[in-house]
């Protein structure tokens, strides 16, 4: 059936195909003229649409916050009883804390930094650093938070 379609309308389909060619041809000249006549515009236009598209992106990147906001949730400590605090000595001797090392766990908890720490107890830098790096060894940490944290944990400091 379907060659019998095509066997009775062969010359229309014929027909048909030449004028699609042509009229294919035709626009493929045109676009060609169009080109060629027009080329400086054309360049122009592809300059201009690359640079916006260059600085769409470069906004976007630009835009970006640089720093992200990471919520840590970490387990509070509070006291049960309303009373005053009071060191844990049973941990300060199992660790072996000094007292002075202590004072500098309990500024270190301020925040303040090992300079601010020497000034306030009246000792070099040095010395503060010697104290710092005992606390972080007795204490088994690596960082200033880490060690207010632990001794928070272990009662410590307040």
């Amino acid at each position: 059936m379907a060659f019998n379609f095509f066997h009775r309308n062969k010359h229309i389909i014929l027909y048909g195909l030449c004028l699609a060619l042509l009229l294919f041809l035709l626009k493929w000249l045109e676009l060609r003229f169009v080109i060629i006549d027009h080329a400086f515009q054309i360049y122009i236009g592809a300059i201009a649409l690359l640079f916006t598209a260059l600085g769409i992106w470069l906004a976007l990147k630009l835009a970006r916050p640089k720093i992200q906001t990471v919520v840590v949730e970490k387990e509070v400590i509070v006291p049960h009883n309303g009373h005053a605090f009071t060191v844990n000595e049973k941990e300060l001797a199992r660790l072996g804390i000094s007292s002075r090392e202590l004072e500098v766990l309990q500024l270190m908890a301020e925040g303040l930094s090992n300079q601010e720490i020497a000034a306030r107890l009246f000792v070099s830098l040095s010395t503060v650093k010697t104290h710092t790096s005992r606390l972080f060894e007795k204490m088994d940490v690596k960082r200033r938070t880490q060690a207010v944290e632990m001794a928070k944990r272990l009662s410590i400091i307040p």
